[in-house]
């Protein structure tokens, strides 16, 4: 071992504060329960993030019981801290309300709000500038003599900076004074660029006593960077949320900050291997949010590293990095070739050897013109893998041989009252037996599926299991009205994996059939295969 202070110099740490549970519950149509808080705090956690924000105690009925179950909660890598506001003008800190309920959540570190812009203090809470600096101090020494450690949240620093910024300088000073630990400054309207973030982060660094945080909004679109420069400029905290989860435009999201601070630039961020499983955080927060992860997210996103145009495939296939600007395992991810009308023969080798499907260089080059022709006519295969893994399939000599349809008819009535009723009748050979079946449904591609279903269910009884988990229709030409071609892409499920399917037609019920039918058969195939060698068939999830 080396004596110390003779190794390699450790490299520089940043504080990283997740203010999700609070922060980014302000998202508009996101909501969590306090079971989804707790959630998400054991998710942030078990990776290692340093600062969790729990909510604002008192607030809300929510927030209070997730204060009093989560500080009993046993973490191991993450401190909870409590959110909250300074006194109000004229009133004691001592008989504060919101400062009592932010000693009453129990938690160690507690952040508190307080203005830092003249024109807030003046217009919004209508005190005294003298007035709004005792407020700041006050409180902070109050929470200090109770024995918590205080973070001080300057809220519309660069805005206050911008209009009087001696001022915004002698709030720092009122809460430094009075034992403040982070001096953050916000970007709270989200208005201001990463230089001028840089900028003022260095300004302030040199007259502070204290490390200093950043908290940026996202309103210009410069969250990421602004957070990323303002380090650079010598913050120590960087506050943010997870997949940038917040009000109006969100926060600086954390998933590429962390990445960006680590792997670029060399910070430590996380412990052990929390930067490797930035996209399992991601994409489990957004689980529990119930909002559908942003496939292009930078770093975590499914698209974060998947290749269409055929000259970067072909690219990849020899370099990874001729075109990908780290190993997708560095965050947990990895790359995957979108097969579309762009791709090149590189595409297609490569999606075809992921699945196990032979394909000979004149199979290569039928699939690859029948996939374009496809395409041109309306087909989305980049949306729909598992009809791509038929189409592989079949140019590789496969054919389906688990039922044919000889007719089906679809019929629309309506009822007394409004109510309308569809009603589908197929006609299909399966294992060489003819079956007919009539079914109805609330509507046409309900009753279709359920003739099908009675149709195919002797034959097939793992037919039960699949389950249509998604129906989407797009008209490709507006123009023209009801003869326009619709694409229509279904999602199924089996339980254990999910596929897309798609159908193209004038008639959206041709279309319907046609992704429909494609997906009993990739589910067929799937499930038969995995009897003979589990795991060949991969599963398909849409994006």
């Amino acid at each position: 071992m080396p004596e110390p202070g003779t190794g390699p110099a450790a490299a520089p740490a940043v504080e990283l504060y997740d203010t999700t549970l609070r922060d980014g519950a302000q998202r508009a149509g996101l909501s969590f329960s306090v079971e989804d808080k707790l959630k998400v705090l054991h998710a942030l956690d078990d990776l290692g993030m340093p600062l969790v924000e729990g909510g604002w105690p008192g607030a809300n009925p929510r927030d209070t019981e997730f204060f009093r179950l989560a500080v009993r909660e046993p973490l191991t890598r993450s401190q909870l801290a409590a959110f909250g506001m300074t006194r109000r003008p004229g009133e004691r800190a001592g008989a504060s309300p919101v400062l009592r309920d932010m000693l009453e959540a129990g938690t160690e570190v507690v952040c508190l709000v307080g203005k830092s812009s003249d024109l807030h203090v003046t217009e919004a809470i209508r005190t005294t500038l003298e007035e709004n600096l005792a407020m700041v101090a006050d409180s902070i020494a109050f929470l200090r003599a109770e024995g918590r450690r205080v973070f001080f949240d300057a809220e519309h620093f660069f805005d206050g900076w911008r209009r009087n910024r001696d001022y915004a300088l002698a709030v720092l000073r009122a809460a430094e004074e009075a034992g403040a630990e982070r001096l953050v400054l916000c970007d709270t309207n989200g208005g201001s660029l990463p230089g001028d973030v840089a900028e003022v982060v260095r300004e302030v660094g040199r007259l502070a006593a204290v490390p200093l945080g950043v908290h940026v909004h996202d309103d210009t679109g410069c969250a990421v960077a602004g957070s990323v420069e303002a380090v650079r400029a010598g913050a120590l905290q960087v506050q943010g949320t997870i997949n940038g989860y917040g009000e109006r435009c969100g926060n600086a999201d954390l998933i590429p900050i962390a990445a960006n601070l680590s792997l670029k630039l060399g910070y430590e961020v996380l412990p052990g291997d929390g930067v490797a499983r930035l996209t399992e955080l991601a994409h489990r927060v957004a689980e529990i949010a119930n909002i559908p992860p942003d496939p292009h997210q930078p770093y975590a996103g499914r698209n974060a590293f998947a290749h269409k145009a055929g000259l970067h495939v072909s690219a990849v296939v020899r370099r990874a990095d001729a075109y990908e600007h780290v190993p997708p395992a560095s965050v947990g991810n990895s790359n995957h070739i979108v097969v579309s009308d762009l791709a090149g023969r590189a595409n297609l080798v490569r999606k075809a050897a992921e699945l196990g499907v032979g394909l000979d260089d004149d199979a290569v080059g039928r699939v690859l013109t029948s996939l374009k022709e496809r395409e041109a006519a309306g087909y989305a295969f980049e949306a729909a893998d598992a009809s791509l893994e038929l189409l592989l399939r079949r140019g590789a000599g496969w054919r389906q041989e688990f039922f044919s349809v000889e007719s089906f008819r679809v019929l629309v009535e309506e009822r007394e009252g409004g109510e309308g009723l569809a009603e589908a009748t197929v006609k299909v050979v399966a294992d060489g037996e003819r079956h007919i079946a009539t079914a109805e449904g609330h509507g046409p591609v309900g009753a279709l599926d359920n003739a099908l279903r009675q149709a195919l269910g002797r034959t097939y009884p793992e037919l039960a299991r699949m389950e249509l988990t998604d129906y989407r229709v797009r008209v490709l030409d507006g123009t023209k009205g009801t003869g326009a071609v619709v694409r229509v892409l279904i999602e199924t499920s089996d339980g254990d994996a999910e596929w897309v399917t798609v159908g193209v037609s004038e008639d959206i019920i041709q279309a319907s059939y046609e992704a429909l039918a494609e997906s009993y058969t990739y589910g067929l195939l799937r499930r038969r295969t995995a009897t003979v060698t589990e795991g060949e068939v991969p599963s398909h999830r849409s994006s």
